[in-house]
């Protein structure tokens, strides 16, 4: 299960840790209730902290810790939301985003930490805070989550999101697949050797094949090849996006997103229909039974691994950490290294910087002058953010 941006329990504006940790808690009880007692585990978008939950810490977004070229404080930053997510019961963050954002128009270039592959791979860091430190032995390329203070983990959006033509969003990236693997498939190298649990697909193209649906890349490249042993995720309503007009054709998007390894599916809507139609594929033939065991079996391999069986209720001793003195300084501590020196151009004559130390009066004008929402940006208590003197993260 999964609460998208924006959305929240029971219906409040403003909604604590402690309110998602009773909603989850009921969810979970039903599904143990249920014939085979299996536990779901219920995903977030905690993109840069806890950033749907009043009072939760909010961190700059990839674009700023990129800047700080700070692997262990990606590390530690990942750490503390692992623990705030934890606290609101939650198993699970679509987080973090390791495209390599290569053209500045991309309106998502803010989730990218850098346009240099080098970088993106040395943030990945955030994995290992989020999911912990595996053993040295740990095989690789399988799910690893430390323990009831750390979330499973998902590196996304595979692959080439950030490449796309003209930095269109959900748009078609045009590559070789040797530059393709060298610029934005590189960081997912460095996420599956920290054991990252999932791995989601982009609603982008590469050359003019949608990624849900390209079997070459998402079973030949990503788990045969790179030997990824997770769950391969859909994007939300990612499998409407292969027909149009969107899910016009519904059977066609299930088959092929499902032949082309899709293991867990983003269903917000037409879930009995979903239901429906994949369960006559497989009676028909057209979807093998052998893929849905694949499928399950990774499904299962994250939930073991996350020790979800064995603690399918929220931690609510985690619940102070929300918030806390420690995040909150570990938060300004982001900010300030995140912070870009501007030096002066070649005019030597009328540099505009630095400013004169004697001026009296500096005009900071503009919509987003003084407004905390647009600062805090995307993801910030709904989707898009919001604008205005928001509350949370204060």
């Amino acid at each position: 299960m999964v609460s998208t941006g924006g959305s929240g329990p029971f219906g409040k504006v403003k909604t604590e840790s402690s309110d998602w940790a009773d909603m989850v808690d009921r969810f979970q009880k039903s599904a143990l209730d249920s014939r085979l007692g299996i536990p779901l585990i219920y995903g977030i978008d905690a993109i840069h902290g806890n950033n749907s939950i009043y009072g939760a810490t909010i961190f700059p977004h990839n674009v700023g810790l990129g800047a700080t070229r700070d692997a262990d404080l990606a590390q530690k930053i990942g750490e503390a939301t692992a623990l705030e997510v934890r606290a609101s019961g939650i198993h699970y963050t679509f987080a973090p985003c390791v495209a390599v954002s290569r053209d500045p128009r991309w309106g998502r270039c803010y989730e990218s930490y850098s346009e240099d592959t080098v970088i993106v791979r040395k943030m990945t860091s955030i994995v290992t805070g989020l999911q912990g430190q595996p053993p040295p032995k740990h095989p690789k390329g399988y799910p690893f989550v430390a323990g009831r203070k750390n979330v499973i983990a998902c590196a996304k959006h595979f692959v080439g999101d950030g490449g796309t033509d003209g930095g269109i969003n959900e748009g078609n990236t045009i590559l070789s697949y040797e530059e393709l693997e060298r610029i934005h498939m590189a960081p997912y190298l460095d996420c599956i050797s920290r054991g990252v649990s999932t791995i989601m697909a982009s609603y982008s193209s590469w050359n003019g094949r949608k990624l849900h649906a390209d079997h070459f890349l998402l079973t030949e490249v990503l788990k045969d090849k790179l030997g990824f042993k997770g769950v391969v995720i859909s994007d939300w309503r990612g499998l409407d996006r292969l027909s149009e007009p969107r899910g016009s054709n519904y059977r066609y998007c299930i088959s092929s997103a499902i032949n082309a390894g899709i293991d867990m599916v983003m269903v917000p809507y037409r879930y009995k229909l979903f239901v429906e139609d994949l369960t006559s594929l497989v009676e028909s033939g057209e979807v093998q039974m052998a893929r849905i065991d694949d499928a399950i079996e990774r499904i299962l391999r994250v939930k073991f691994a996350a020790s979800v069986f064995e603690f399918p209720f929220a931690n609510r001793s985690l619940l102070d950490t929300v918030g806390c003195k420690l995040h909150r300084d570990l938060a300004r501590e982001a900010v300030r290294k995140s912070l870009v020196l501007l030096k002066n151009g070649k005019d030597l004559k009328n540099p505009f910087l630095p400013l004169d130390r004697n001026a009296k009066r500096i005009l900071v004008a503009g919509t987003h002058a003084n407004d905390l929402g647009y600062q805090c940006g995307g993801w910030t208590a709904d989707w898009k953010g919001s604008s205005g003197n928001i509350a949370i993260g204060m």
